[in-house]
């Protein structure tokens, strides 16, 4: 069974026109894919759909064969947002990656067990008394994640996960999302990150799907990403050993 499927999905605001239309696209069970496209092709706008937070203007969404219906929150879906200040709200990180488990009724014990392996999943044990705003960006994006690994989801939508980070914690986080057993949909223009961890790119653009395939061959394309206003990222440009210089085929 696919943990995702979209039938012919139209997303956008209630009262505006779509910002994505009739998009059909299917994810397998720990498949890591990223999303790409121009600022404003809806990335945001699929997710929040996804994620049951924007009604669907038409078509459908699945999540492992469940119907997502907007308002109805469904454990096997997180969303982890592009500002760790949107998601972080609670006074200690303990409290706020406990916050998803208690709000679900489950015993206590299991949530302790639940909150103590996410953070050990994501490098924060020991700073479960700490301010959530103490904590450092690459700690706070961490701390997103743990919020999202503790309801035990099946799929993760990750926006913008790299956004901000210095080098050091850039590369945490790639080693942890690397690692990670869920199906995970990565939005980033961090084209590197994408190419790294997702074996497959889905590039929308113009409200609707531009290109679906391997990493490599979607974001090597120059032509197809030049015509949507991206780059192919520098470790596909060909280079000819001449002081570093790029070979492009475009001026």
């Amino acid at each position: 069974m696919n943990v995702l499927a979209l039938h012919k999905l139209s997303v956008g605001h209630p009262g505006h026109p779509p910002v994505l239309s009739g998009l059909s696209m299917q994810m397998r069970a720990g498949e890591h894919v990223g999303l790409v496209g121009p600022n404003g092709a809806g990335k945001t706008s699929l997710f929040h759909t996804i994620a049951a937070v924007l009604p669907a203007q038409a078509g459908s969404a699945e999540v492992r064969g469940r119907a997502v219906r907007a308002g109805h929150f469904d454990t096997d879906i997180a969303l982890v947002f592009q500002q760790a200040e949107d998601q972080l709200f609670c006074p200690t990180l303990f409290e706020d990656v406990a916050f998803g488990p208690r709000n679900m009724g489950l015993p206590e014990p299991e949530v302790q067990a639940r909150v103590a392996q996410a953070l050990a999943a994501c490098g924060l044990t020991g700073l479960e008394d700490r301010p959530v705003h103490h904590l450092s960006g690459g700690e706070k994006r961490r701390a997103c994640i743990a919020g999202a690994l503790v309801m035990q989801p099946a799929l993760m939508l990750l926006d913008e996960p790299s956004a901000a980070l210095d080098l050091r914690n850039r590369r945490r986080l790639i080693a942890l999302l690397a690692g990670m057993d869920q199906a995970l949909l990565i939005a980033s223009h961090d084209l590197e990150l994408v190419l790294e961890l997702c074996p497959r790119v889905v590039l929308i653009d113009e409200g609707r799907i531009c290109a679906d395939g391997p990493a490599r061959a979607v974001l090597g394309d120059t032509a197809l990403m030049a015509a949507h206003g991206q780059e192919v990222p520098h470790s596909l440009t060909p280079h000819d050993g001449t002081g570093h210089r790029h070979v492009r085929s475009f001026p």
